[in-house]
């Protein structure tokens, strides 16, 4: 059974925005992988690219499920009133508390972009990495989960920054998408952070934060 991406998913036109041809890159940056199991039936993760008649789909792994499943019900930490208000401070401030990212990345999900969140956060992950076995299998998933055009999750990011990270992915290593992570963060910045800190939900959270005022005791008869 040959792998089902091999000739459509790499037709040139579809690679447009500088996104590389994939077959070219060392054999050890795969896309499509196999395993036989005892009865020697050969499987393809699910995480490969495949194509269903004119449609190009992107099946994603059960892993890959739980995981959107665990974010979309995540309980992040609930920020204290000090720290929510010294998020109007800088969007360094949001991001380097991880109940202002929880915030932030609600938010972001409601204006359907929570991806650049979820990359930003990947790359820091990734960074934190030594194995170099796990670089190149975490390497090789943000790139099918945030890079490539046929993903739902792709993010924005301009050609300079796409040819840069096609020749990084020929040596994968843990800064792999440095350029992309600024890029993303730096869009975040001037784009959301501003309409989160003006929105309703961000003046919602202030209040729910800002403790009652003590009742009024009876007077006394």
């Amino acid at each position: 059974m040959a792998c089902p991406s091999s000739s459509r998913a790499t037709n040139p036109k579809q690679w447009s925005r500088g996104t590389p041809n994939i077959p070219t890159l060392k054999s050890k940056v795969k896309f499509c992988h196999q395993w036989t199991t005892s009865k020697g039936d050969k499987h393809f993760l699910s995480s490969s690219l495949t194509v269903r008649g004119e449609d190009e789909t992107f099946q994603r792994s059960t892993c890959d499920r739980r995981m959107d499943a665990a974010n979309s019900c995540e309980e992040r930490p609930k920020p204290t009133l000090e720290d929510a208000r010294s998020w109007t401070a800088s969007f360094e401030k949001v991001m380097k508390s991880a109940a202002g990212r929880g915030c932030f990345r609600q938010f972001l999900r409601t204006e359907f972009s929570e991806e650049n969140m979820m990359f930003w956060l990947a790359c820091e992950e990734l960074k934190k990495e030594t194995n170099k076995t796990v670089v190149e299998e975490k390497v090789r998933q943000i790139y099918e989960d945030f890079i490539s055009i046929l993903s739902p999750k792709e993010v924005s990011l301009d050609s300079r920054v796409r040819d840069m990270i096609n020749r990084n992915m020929l040596e994968p290593t843990s800064h792999t998408f440095d350029d992309a992570q600024q890029q993303i963060y730096t869009l975040m910045q001037r784009d959301s952070y501003p309409r989160y800190i003006n929105s309703a939900a961000y003046t919602d959270l202030l209040k729910s934060l800002e403790e009652p005022l003590p009742a009024t005791p009876p007077p006394k008869p």
